[in-house]
């Protein structure tokens, strides 16, 4: 596969990796591409098409096995090459509904067998693609063996020969690969939707202050630079949330993708004394209470979620200062909560204090610092403080030109309501 932008190389002390062939310029598209396979997450199945990722709450079914969902018949006609061997499999587990590594598994290996797709133009096969089974601890092997067994419960032996995929491709081998080497595919405002395989993307390494960002529009996933790169510069992306002090990212990393972080964040403790500012014994109970928050928000619980965030804030407030990641984080579910239960003005407060620890932690062009000030720039809007609005959108709508790209629907969006912003501005 050629391409005018990348090349595979070796890193030094990373492994494979791609750097740029020319000089590249923040906000140019470096690559395009669409998953070789991919799934809907689990908790997005009843809301997002399987086809285009639209999300809504009135999709038609799958008339056999009730799971996919489409909002379009010409959406439903475009999927049914990848979803027609996948519906007998969720047929024969109803009403069980496997994991997402399993079912992008199943997805692979049927892509695998058919005669219709490949992965030879990609610059990195998926045989190529390191399992890292042998890095992987007893309970991780055991885990992997558990969904191994539930990946071939789901195939059937009428479904499909497993002994005809390419040498080394056994379903562990390939869930390993997955474990590894899958993204999480997430709408413009960076909510993950779903799970895809991107063969020559495996191939980007990580840092903690990367010169890449990945957007996807739908399942496409777009590569852009978000710094100055130079010719035969590797390219890097984010692999973890750096909203987490060195620590952490470094034994996530360790944990999912079998390295250590060597990167300068990482090695300098850079923002660690910020992120974890504040009384330690009180950001330590912010800290256990946010998985339970979490769990509220994922089940839409709105006033519940709102009465203990608020709660907690409240008890750290003097002790406990809003850069601490943990509070931030609170922040984010209170002002979530709010929204949902229509408290405008309490909800832009929260949105308003987290802008400051986003710019912080979120050097520009970031595309979350974009997505805080969009959701501020709204709630500004709504609330007819226009000069503020302009504000929030203008700066939004400067780092996405940079991270989305001018005809992204989300840039449009942020267009649209400058656009709007000035109307009124000029009517006052």
């Amino acid at each position: 596969m050629m391409d005018v932008n990348m090349e595979r190389f070796v890193s030094d002390g990373k492994g494979n990796g791609l750097r740029a062939l020319r000089g590249i310029k923040p906000g140019e598209v470096i690559h395009s591409c669409e998953a070789f396979a991919f799934c809907i997450a689990k908790d997005f199945l009843k809301t997002t098409c399987q086809s285009c990722l639209k999300r809504g709450q009135s999709l038609s079914r799958c008339s056999q096995c009730k799971t996919a969902r489409y909002c379009s018949i010409q959406c439903q006609k475009q999927a049914w090459l990848d979803h027609k061997r996948e519906c007998k499999c969720l047929q024969r587990l109803q009403p069980r509904i496997p994991t997402d590594s399993v079912r992008l598994v199943a997805r692979i290996i049927f892509k695998l067998l058919s005669q219709s797709k490949s992965d030879q133009e990609e610059l990195y096969s998926i045989a190529e693609h390191q399992s890292h089974l042998a890095d992987m601890s007893e309970e991780k092997k055991e885990g992997l063996g558990h969904l191994c067994t539930t990946l071939q419960v789901y195939l059937g032996e009428e479904n499909c020969n497993i002994s005809e995929l390419p040498s080394g491709l056994d379903p562990i081998s390939l869930l390993a690969r997955v474990t590894c080497n899958c993204f999480s595919i997430s709408d413009g405002e960076l909510q993950d939707l779903g799970v895809g395989l991107y063969p020559s993307m495996s191939l980007l390494n990580h840092d903690c202050q990367p010169n890449c960002v990945m957007i996807f529009e739908g399942k496409r996933l777009t590569l852009r630079a978000v710094k100055v790169i130079r010719p035969c510069e590797e390219l890097t992306i984010s692999y973890t949330d750096v909203l987490a002090p060195s620590k952490e990212r470094r034994s996530r990393l360790q944990e999912q993708y079998h390295f250590l972080c060597q990167c300068a964040r990482c090695t300098t403790e850079d923002k660690d004394c910020d992120m974890l500012s504040g009384e330690t014994t009180a950001w330590t109970s912010l800290r256990d209470a946010i998985p339970h928050l979490e769990q509220l928000q994922s089940e839409q619980y709105w006033e519940e979620l709102l009465k203990e965030s608020r709660a907690l804030l409240h008890r750290c407030a003097d002790v406990v200062p809003d850069r601490n990641i943990y509070v931030l984080r609170l922040l984010d579910l209170a002002m979530d909560a709010c929204i949902s239960l229509d408290h405008y003005e309490t909800a832009l407060e929260y949105g308003n204090r987290a802008l400051g620890p986003y710019k912080l932690y979120f050097s520009d062009p970031h595309p979350s610092r974009a997505v805080e000030l969009l959701r501020v720039g709204k709630l500004q809007h709504y609330l007819a403080r226009l000069k503020e609005a302009h504000g929030s959108f203008t700066q939004a709508y400067d780092i996405m030109k940079v991270t989305h790209g001018t005809e992204h629907v989300l840039t449009d969006e942020v267009r649209r309501k400058l656009s709007e912003c000035q109307a009124e501005l000029g009517e006052v």
